[in-house]
């Protein structure tokens, strides 16, 4: 694989959508020269908006996305390239809604707690992406939802340890946490897989907020 980089960062100004209707939201992000990132604290709703850790980038759903865990979304080109072939339709960078698209790293391989530089900025992995209908509208593809989420490759959501800005062609540095919660079982567990739910927590990598969300998962079978 080749170096790890950053291909395309991008941003989503507030468009309407059907589905919450009238709602607007920031998931068609398109490329833009640099991003600056910093943490944007707790996940709120501000001036009837979230908080993203990207300038610039809104955040309709201020409830369910943004805040400090979900600060900086990244998804690697090659996965996209991968549903490209299988819907049969170009998909561009930032089609997902990701700020940052890579080249050269496994990003689904992620386990919580990896810490990126990049740029100069320093992320750390906090978990996946779950798939919701703000989703699927964008992409428009019948039962969305359900294929994505059974496809267990969601990208990775991340926290700013350190504020900076990110451009294209910056290249990207891992340091491993060996944490062992890697991001596709943590996506199972949010999916209600108990067996995943308990891997999950049994790792001790887990905030005390998003250990809580898992407990009821983790008790059932």
């Amino acid at each position: 694989m080749r170096e790890p980089r950053v291909l395309s960062v991008n941003i989503g100004r507030p468009v309407l959508q059907r589905v919450p209707r009238g709602r607007p939201t920031g998931i068609a992000k398109g490329p833009v020269d640099v991003i600056s990132v910093a943490d944007p604290g707790p996940k709120r709703v501000e001036d009837g908006a979230g908080v993203s850790g990207v300038t610039g980038d809104h955040i309709g759903d201020g409830r369910h996305h943004g805040g400090s865990d979900q600060a900086v979304y990244a998804f690697a080109r090659e996965e996209l390239d991968v549903w490209a072939t299988t819907l049969g339709r170009e998909l561009p960078d930032g089609m997902f809604g990701e700020n940052l698209t890579t080249t050269g790293l496994d990003v689904d391989a992620s386990e919580v707690g990896d810490v990126w530089h990049v740029g100069t900025a320093v992320l750390e992995v906090r978990g996946p992406r779950v798939p919701c209908a703000t989703f699927a509208e964008r992409l428009g593809e019948r039962g969305w939802v359900k294929r994505f989420a059974a496809h267990g490759r969601s990208g990775v959501y991340l926290q700013v340890n350190q504020p900076g800005q990110i451009r294209p062609g910056d290249s990207i540095t891992v340091t491993p946490s060996g944490s062992g919660l890697d991001v596709p079982t943590l996506l199972r567990a949010f999916l209600g897989d108990p067996d995943a739910a308990r891997a999950a927590l049994d790792s001790g990598a887990l905030a005390e907020h998003r250990a809580a969300e898992l407990a009821a998962t983790a008790g059932r079978g």
